[in-house]
């Protein structure tokens, strides 16, 4: 059974492509093709299908400028951040932000400096206390 493709989030190449918009700020495919070559070699036809699939998401918006199509991003970035999280939060985690971050700082990989940056954000958010 085929399960219904949730729209709000981007696939992990939707993701790659969406980085590169929001770092550039968005372009003509030509000029975002060549910012996705610089990682990875793409065809102009697979990143063009690409971006018109996220601009149907709603990830992107585009206007005629000459004969070229440019992309922007129609998410900022912190926004869909926030809607991933959520969803991971809710999907994996129960609903329980505190289970998801007290597994993040259970991380062996997560050094002591970036802990006291993680305290010094939760201070900075809980008014200094």
């Amino acid at each position: 059974m085929r399960r219904k493709q949730d729209n709000s989030l981007l696939t992990e190449v939707e993701l790659e492509f969406m980085n590169v918009v929001w770092e550039t700020g968005g372009g003509t495919v030509r000029e975002l093709l060549a910012e996705l070559n610089k990682a990875q070699e793409r065809a102009y036809t697979s990143v063009a299908t690409i971006l018109k699939i996220m601009e149907q998401k709603g990830f992107l918006s585009s206007e005629r400028k000459d004969r070229s199509l440019v992309y922007r991003p129609a998410v900022p970035k912190a926004e869909y951040q926030s809607t991933h999280l959520k969803d991971l939060s809710s999907k994996l985690f129960n609903g329980t932000p505190a289970a998801m971050v007290a597994r993040l700082v259970d991380d062996e990989d997560v050094t002591d400096a970036m802990l006291e940056e993680m305290r010094a954000l939760l201070d900075q958010r809980l008014g200094g206390k």
